[in-house]
C-alpha cells in the first residue's frame, strides 16, 4: 500500500469514527496525554484547534494555561509559525479558529502535540498532504517531545512515508499507546526510555 492510498484509506476511517464514540474516545487520549505532559515537566507546549476528525484538546488549555506556556499554529503562506494562544480566535482557512497575529518569535518548544491522519512503521506522520507540519519543524533548530494523536488507531507496520515526513516519539490513540522502538500499552514500560534528553527520559522514569 502506497502513502496516498493509506492516506484515504484512514480519512474514510476518522470520518466515521468522528460520528459513533468520539467524546468516550477523545477523554481516553486527552487522560493520556495529560499524564505524558505532567510527567514532562515542560514548560511550553505545541497545542492545535481541533476539526471535526481530530482530538479535541481545548480542554487542555483551560487545564495547563497556568504554569505552561501554550502556543497554536498561525498559518502563514504554505506553513506556519507559533503565537501563544489567547482569546479572542478568529476563522480562518479550512475553518479553523486563530488567535490574533503576533510578531512575537519563539525558537523553541518542549512538546508538540500534532494531530494525524495516519502512522507508518517508523512512526512517521501521514497528513492531509498539505507539508505545513514538515516545513513548520524544518525550521526548528531543537526537536520537541512529540506527540501524535488522533481519534483512531490507523496504523501500517510499512514504512510509506517520506525523508521529510516528521517522526513522533509517542503515537496515542484510545486503542493504545506507541512509544518509538516499541509497543507499549502497560506503564511500567516507560522506565526503559532510551531518549537522547533528560527531559523526554523523565517521561518514563516517574
Amino acid at each position: 500500500m502506497d502513502k496516498q492510498t493509506f492516506r484515504e484509506l484512514c480519512i474514510r476511517k476518522l470520518r466515521k469514527t468522528a460520528k459513533i464514540g468520539k467524546l468516550y474516545r477523545n477523554k481516553k487520549v486527552l487522560k493520556e496525554l495529560e499524564e505524558i505532559i505532567i510527567k514532562s515537566n515542560i514548560k511550553s507546549i505545541l497545542l492545535y484547534m481541533p476539526m471535526n476528525h481530530e482530538v479535541d484538546v481545548r480542554p487542555l488549555f483551560k487545564r495547563f494555561r497556568k504554569g505552561i506556556r501554550i502556543y497554536v499554529p498561525f498559518m502563514e503562506g504554505k506553513s506556519f509559525k507559533l503565537v501563544q494562544y489567547r482569546l479572542p480566535l478568529q476563522k480562518k482557512r479550512f475553518g479553523i479558529y486563530e488567535p490574533m497575529n503576533s510578531n512575537f518569535y519563539l525558537s523553541k518548544i518542549d512538546m508538540a502535540v500534532v494531530p494525524v491522519v495516519g502512522v507508518d512503521g517508523k512512526l512517521c506522520r501521514i497528513g492531509f498532504g498539505k507539508g505545513m507540519y514538515d516545513r513548520f519543524f524544518s525550521t526548528l533548530k531543537d526537536k520537541p517531545i512529540t506527540v501524535f494523536i488522533q481519534l483512531m488507531k490507523c496504523y501500517t507496520k510499512h514504512n510509506i512515508t517520506d525523508e521529510f515526513d516528521i517522526q513522533a516519539d509517542i503515537y496515542i490513540t484510545p486503542e493504545d499507546t506507541i512509544f518509538r522502538g516499541k509497543h507499549n500499552v502497560n506503564r511500567v514500560n516507560y522506565r526503559r526510555c532510551s531518549s537522547h534528553s533528560k527531559r523526554r527520559c523523565s517521561i518514563f522514569n516517574n
